[in-house]
């Protein structure tokens, strides 16, 4: 693929972006290519080394902050005729409640996520609780002058039980924080807008 091939492609899909940013995107991997050349790589190789296209769209779509991409997003391209106006107008009792009905499922299935890592902390924290508890147990039957082995084997089995479900906790947090990267790195993606080259 040649620079300009290149820049051409990466023009037309990076739509969703101002015009500004994206003739600094531009300007800025030209300048990577011009260094790379000059430490000896063909343009070929130094093209190849950002990995296509597709890579580097999604690496300016996580550089990017969404609060731009949504306002170039809603800026409107073209002035709106009267009659799109109108039809905006009385649509609006049908719109207005079916974007809140979306808005408001996305948010509850956000929030299901997290309520789940939730759920797996206070089953952490009950596990930790019942070692504990069972072990306060035991201390007080020292008191009366009996030793209940028994409650020292379930606290030290509640114990462990804790000791191996905590990797369990950090595991799912570290997924839900990967998943939820991946969802705005998916919708950034989304409002950079632009179509892939056949």
């Amino acid at each position: 693929m040649t620079k300009k091939e290149f820049f051409n492609e990466l023009e037309s899909r990076l739509q969703g972006l101002p015009k500004s940013e994206i003739d600094e995107r531009i300007n800025f991997y030209d300048e990577m290519i011009q260094d790379m050349m000059e430490e000896g790589k063909t343009e070929e190789e130094a093209i190849q080394s950002f990995g296509g296209v597709d890579e580097v769209v999604l690496s300016i779509a996580g550089k990017t902050k969404m609060t731009s991409l949504v306002k170039e997003r809603i800026r409107p391209k073209k002035r709106i005729s009267a009659f799109g106006i109108v039809l905006i107008i009385l649509g609006f009792p049908i719109w207005l409640p079916l974007l809140i009905v979306f808005s408001v499922l996305v948010g509850v299935g956000y929030m299901l996520l997290w309520v789940l890592i939730l759920v797996t902390y206070t089953i952490e924290a009950a596990f930790i609780a019942a070692a504990g508890g069972s072990l306060l147990a035991v201390f007080l039957q020292l008191k009366d002058g009996t030793f209940f082995y028994p409650g020292v084997g379930v606290s030290i089995l509640v114990a462990g039980i804790a000791c191996l479900f905590f990797p369990v906790c950090i595991a799912a947090t570290k997924a839900n924080i990967k998943i939820t990267k991946k969802i705005f790195l998916g919708i950034k993606h989304k409002l950079i807008g632009g179509k892939k080259n056949a």
